[in-house]
């Protein structure tokens, strides 16, 4: 089961300021990042097939402490609230958990084609497991039954899915969102058509669980309130694009957002995409407060640690330009980035 060469797998920690590279990242494209609820460790899966865990040091350093399989693609990762199991989806159909304290990994869920999404779901009564699929259903797991307690129809695949209890949102192909509080979570408590015109890549829910972001594959993220009354502060806005020609301010190069992650202290967040570059957000302020240099590949997933000390993205291929973009020699590797106060703070809103 263990698979990392304890001895050696320790990246030498770089210069201040720099961005640490994990070491022994997996060897194909990285789908999911997620660090524990409880200390710094970091659930990454990959399209290797494998759940790798790594601990990460004071300094940033990095260890590689457990790995389990899938029979496919690992597409989504997550934890239980306590830290003690790690939760993943794959193109196996299947979900899969890993007890961290005993290293068994167990089959949990069955979907009749692959899992898009995993979130753990910590209700009054106790935590269950939610998974997304391309079998166009959401159901929800109490892991010590081998049926679902429960199963939703969807419009369409789900492509995207977050919980910021008691609100889930999951974000379907053909545009469509559906928006549920899980006090009611048979029942869509709403839904609706993405204010984005272009295919949904990702939702995030805001920590306050009041509303959700949704990036496209146009280069675009819209901020939406949940309750009407809060209608007046949805936007959005267009992020991840480029100049075709230096100095022209065409924006014309349009690129994918490919992960949201929201700050679990100050609720700003980030966008990742398919041009390489990160940027740091505050919706209330409607502001960028940081952007990142750029990377040689494109970002296909990011996460904050517990406390949002740690920033986490993953710098691979992500078949934006099809299988011409699949280049010898790409990178493929996860990065960790240790956020300053003023990258990550709020800024004054005027006028409030």
């Amino acid at each position: 089961m263990s698979f990392f060469n304890t001895a050696a797998s320790t990246a030498p920690a770089a210069p201040a300021e720099k961005d640490i590279e994990v070491a022994e990242p997996p060897t194909d494209s990285i789908s999911s990042l997620s660090f524990s609820p409880q200390a710094d460790y970091l659930a990454v899966g990959s399209w290797d097939n494998n759940v790798r865990v790594y601990e990460v040091g004071a300094n940033g350093q990095t260890q590689g402490k457990a790995m389990y399989s899938h029979q496919g693609p690992v597409l989504g990762v997550c934890w239980n609230k306590d830290g003690t199991k790690i939760l993943s989806g794959g193109a196996d159909n299947a979900a899969r958990m890993f007890d961290v304290q005993t290293g068994q990994t167990t089959q949990v869920a069955a979907h009749d084609a692959p899992v898009k999404a995993v979130r753990w779901i910590e209700t009054p009564q106790g935590g269950i497991l939610v998974t997304g699929s391309w079998d166009k259903t959401v159901k929800y797991w109490d892991l010590r039954s081998s049926q679902p307690i429960g199963s939703v129809n969807l419009p369409e695949r789900c492509y995207s899915l977050d919980v910021a209890y008691p609100l889930m949102v999951v974000g379907t192909a053909e545009r469509h969102l559906c928006i549920f509080n899980l006090n009611n979570p048979m029942t869509p408590h709403k839904t609706m058509q993405s204010p984005l015109k272009w295919q949904t890549r990702v939702v995030s829910c805001f920590p306050s669980n009041n509303g959700f972001a949704v990036g496209s594959v146009e280069g675009r993220v819209a901020i939406q309130y949940i309750d009407d009354k809060d209608a007046a502060n949805n936007f959005s806005f267009k992020c991840h694009r480029r100049d075709a020609t230096p100095n022209s301010k065409d924006q014309s190069l349009v690129y994918a957002v490919n992960d949201i992650t929201f700050h679990p202290v100050h609720g700003t967040f980030s966008t990742c995409g398919s041009d390489g570059t990160i940027n740091f957000w505050d919706k209330d302020a409607r502001t960028r407060l940081k952007t990142f240099e750029s990377s040689p590949g494109p970002i296909t997933a990011t996460t904050f640690n517990r406390n949002g000390s740690i920033f986490a993205y993953a710098v691979s291929y992500d078949w934006s330009k099809g299988h011409s973009g699949m280049t010898p020699g790409h990178p493929n590797k996860i990065m960790l980035h240790a956020c300053k106060e003023d990258e990550v703070k709020k800024r004054a809103v005027k006028g409030r």
